[in-house]
């Protein structure tokens, strides 16, 4: 490779490496101290804590029940819950019987439900939050994160790959001047394997 092609490469490589990694970094952090949690998760102690609501809709809005059959909530009963208690109802399908409607409310680092007595309007809600550590967990693993956050997962994804193989590039480049360079990057490849062959059973 001739010198003006090496510094054009080297160029391009070193751009690419910088934006991905400042784009990487925090992400980067957060996906790294939470696979630690993870790996650790039965010796971190965790307490939930449950809120339970109770209440009754208007009429008007109970009245609207008994015309509703399916689906999610109607729009102004959602708007009354959660300006109510906060349950954070957006239009998820609730399961309507003759005489109730459930509506699990699942979410990252905790959880959360509501019934609703269809006759009279009367409601109870539990809210169920398992603390911080739980929250970035979940975040972690894209549980009950919604659409926006599993695709962020999938640009982080593709930003950390680009940082690897930009990484993996300079390396190559920079080999000859650092001979560890490649016996280093063996051992990475090489080590999982060992540990997978001889101490996963």
């Amino acid at each position: 490779m001739n010198k003006k092609r090496k510094a054009f490469l080297l160029k391009q490589l070193h751009q690419w490496h910088w934006v991905s990694s400042a784009l990487c970094l925090i992400s980067l952090m957060l996906f790294s101290a939470t696979g630690i949690t993870l790996n650790h998760a039965a010796d971190i102690p965790a307490s939930p804590k449950r809120t339970l609501h109770e209440g009754r809709l208007p009429a008007p809005l109970t009245h609207n029940l008994q015309k509703t059959g399916q689906g999610p909530l109607p729009a102004n009963i959602r708007d009354w819950l959660n300006h109510q208690w906060g349950l954070g109802i957006g239009e998820e399908s609730a399961e309507w019987s003759s005489d109730e409607i459930y509506l699990a409310l699942p979410r990252p680092g905790g959880d959360a439900w509501l019934a609703i007595d269809r006759m009279d309007g009367q409601v109870e809600a539990e809210i169920t939050d398992r603390g911080w550590i739980a929250f970035f967990n979940d975040l972690h693993k894209g549980r009950n994160t919604g659409a926006a956050w599993a695709w962020f997962i999938d640009i982080f994804a593709v930003a950390s790959l680009l940082f690897a193989f930009t990484g993996l590039g300079l390396m190559v480049l920079h080999a000859k001047r650092r001979p560890a360079t490649w016996p280093v990057t063996l051992a990475g490849l090489v080590l999982p394997w060992l540990l997978i062959i001889f101490f996963m059973h």
